[in-house]
């Protein structure tokens, strides 16, 4: 007796499940999926909601650090700004230098030239002298009413007359693309040692003398044929911001200054 009511029971499970069966499958058919389909929205809405709610929030959170970004951005050229601008006040009237900002530079010609945001209109010419944080930066190449042209002193074609600030000794820089110079001494046994200050020469005719270049890196005495030094140049050449131009001033031509400087240094 035991063993029938337990076959009953078994053909009982498996009617109910029949019944469940043959009944879904005639639900879906009456209403064509639509229980299914709402009740499967009711299970995952709770859940889409919740995916959607972190996106919205990584976008909120992307644009205030956007926003966050800009605004350290924006102070930190108000600081530069203010401390171009008093530094400008401080020079005398008929000297006063233009300040600019370089908004051109080209990865091709990164280290050659830059395009300032200031031209003639601004009282800029061919020939000016631009200077920046740390000393000479280069020379105005070409005008527009609105922008400026510099040929850097890193520029290959660049030549700047200099000296060892404290020897005297005498040279010609020459740009090598980078932030160091080469600079070719006059003379083949130069007074000169690593750490040494290298200045703009009284005997250039492009650049007022004593402004600040760099420093001698590395010498080469045995170079053929003159002496040769790696220069570290002061100015921030790769990531120039904010520059000053300065009016051409010529440097008065020592009477006894030697033929072969006197050719070589106009520049």
């Amino acid at each position: 007796m035991f063993i029938t009511r337990r076959k009953w029971e078994r053909k009982g499970l498996q009617i109910g499940l029949l019944g469940l069966i043959f009944g879904s499958a005639w639900l879906l058919r009456q209403t064509q999926g639509a229980f299914v389909l709402e009740l499967y929205q009711g299970i995952t809405r709770p859940l889409q909601m919740f995916q959607t709610f972190p996106k919205e929030e990584r976008l909120k959170d992307a644009r205030v650090l956007e926003l966050q970004t800009q605004i350290v951005d924006l102070e930190n050229q108000n600081k530069k700004l203010k401390q171009l601008l008093n530094y400008v006040e401080k020079e005398p009237v008929a000297s006063r230098p233009i300040p600019a900002r370089v908004v051109g530079r080209s990865a091709d010609n990164w280290w050659q030239q830059v395009t300032l945001n200031r031209g003639s209109l601004a009282g800029i010419k061919e020939g000016y002298i631009v200077r920046a944080e740390g000393g000479l930066v280069g020379l105005v190449a070409s005008v527009t009413p609105n922008t400026s042209r510099v040929l850097l002193i890193s520029d290959f074609k660049s030549k700047v007359g200099v000296t060892i600030s404290r020897t005297g000794a005498k040279g010609v820089l020459r740009g090598d693309s980078s932030a160091e110079a080469v600079l070719e001494f006059y003379e083949k046994v130069p007074n000169v040692k690593p750490g040494d200050v290298v200045s703009t020469s009284n005997y250039s005719q492009k650049f007022p003398s004593g402004l600040a270049i760099g420093r001698v890196k590395s010498l080469d005495l045995k170079k053929l044929p003159t002496s040769v030094a790696k220069i570290e140049l002061f100015p921030p050449i790769h990531s120039l911001d904010w520059v000053t131009v300065y009016p051409k001033q010529e440097n008065p031509q020592p009477e006894n200054s030697p033929q072969s400087e006197q050719s070589t240094t106009k520049k």
